[in-house]
């Protein structure tokens, strides 16, 4: 009896120490947000960091003044009047009861326009957050941060070859 009840305080326990790390996520923290008119829809857009900037992980919450239920959206991006991403507005995975995209980062610098096509219960609608301004990427350039990251790889490898021809020589 003893056994069962600690394998069951020690299940319970594993389970509870398991569900912790999905509790730690924070809800998305909106710091800025733009309106636009989307046909007959009032549509925030919302921003988890201000300004924007590129290849740096942002939330983006689209939320209709009154609600995503009945409503279905596509979202396209322009980048420099070139399409760059598309695709139908889902739930965001952190705030339910909007659309979102969850971690998101633009991945060019310049003017970019967000299109919205919206459609609902008072019809379709259509429109656009224009201008949006995209920083520069912060921190050193792509390339530098890969050859800096890849120096212990290199260390490592060197580590195995050194290691291996030793090991080699005592046994021949």
């Amino acid at each position: 009896m003893r056994r069962t009840l600690l394998g069951l305080a020690g299940t319970v326990a594993l389970l509870l120490g398991l569900t912790a790390p999905a509790l730690a996520f924070e809800p998305v923290n909106v710091v800025h947000t733009e309106k636009v008119q989307a046909g007959p829809y009032d549509l925030t857009i919302g921003f988890s960091t201000w300004p924007v900037k590129a290849m740096q992980s942002l939330d983006f919450t689209f939320a209709p003044e009154d609600g995503i239920t009945g409503k279905t959206g596509t979202l396209t991006m322009f980048y420099n009047g070139a399409e760059d991403d598309d695709g139908p507005l889902a739930r965001h995975p952190r705030k339910r009861e909007v659309w979102g995209l969850d971690i998101h980062a633009m991945p060019a610098p310049g003017t970019w326009t967000m299109r919205f096509d919206i459609n609902g219960p008072a019809g379709a609608g259509t429109g656009e957050l224009k201008n949006l301004q995209v920083m520069e990427q912060p921190g050193p350039p792509m390339g530098l941060s890969w050859a800096i990251s890849t120096i212990p790889l290199f260390g490592l490898i060197a580590l195995i070859v050194i290691a291996w021809r030793r090991t080699r020589a005592t046994v021949d």
